[in-house]
């Protein structure tokens, strides 16, 4: 996966990713991925770095969350999809 960041403040982060596949919350990654959020809600990770328990909320339907994953523990949101 290539993720290349296109502004200044962090906006406009371009994704290329070689697979994608729907998941749901309780999903454990075992390849550090991004997650596109179908439907909008909260969603809850572990990040690569460690941290437990983030907490994304209000996640805009369409968004890919800025961060590698480890883990989708929970989520109100709906159409998941892992990016590797």
């Amino acid at each position: 996966m290539q993720v290349t960041q296109t502004s200044k403040g962090g906006l406009g982060i371009n994704v290329q990713a070689e697979h994608a596949v729907a998941i749901t919350a309780g999903t454990t990654v075992y390849e550090p991925s991004l997650v596109y959020v179908g439907v909008t809600g909260n969603v809850t990770v572990t990040t690569v770095g460690g941290e437990t328990g983030v907490v994304f909320t209000g996640v805009v339907a369409g968004t890919v969350l800025p961060v590698l994953v480890t883990a989708v523990t929970a989520a109100t949101a709906t159409g998941l999809v892992l990016l590797t």
